[in-house]
């Protein structure tokens, strides 16, 4: 049985780094998906596909992966730089600002 380990990106919908700080085991696809010719839905007989397991460090991940004996791949996030401005948000309405409003 073949697993990922990896930490998830962020929500490109907001700002926040919500659910992105925990490490997931997901486990990799088995046999391959199906069409069901009445239907149209894809199917497949292996259900470990479905199971996404979080852990708060990729050390717990991988001891988790080692005692099931199960083939772990881990993918090591991309840090990005913070994107911090002097003064926030808050400098667009100071009252003490040098130059015009031009909004």
């Amino acid at each position: 049985m073949r697993a990922r380990i990896y930490r998830p990106a962020k929500s490109a919908m907001s700002s926040g780094t919500a659910k992105s700080r925990d490490w997931v085991l997901e486990y990799a696809q088995g046999s391959a998906r199906s069409v069901d010719p009445l239907m149209g839905w894809t199917s497949s007989d292996d259900t470990q596909t479905q199971v996404r397991m979080r852990f708060p460090t990729k050390e717990a991940a991988l001891d988790y992966a080692e005692d099931k004996g199960i083939e772990a791949v881990v993918s090591e996030p991309k840090t990005r730089k913070p994107n911090l401005r002097p003064m926030g948000y808050g400098e667009n309405f100071a009252t003490n600002r040098r130059g015009a409003w031009t909004h």
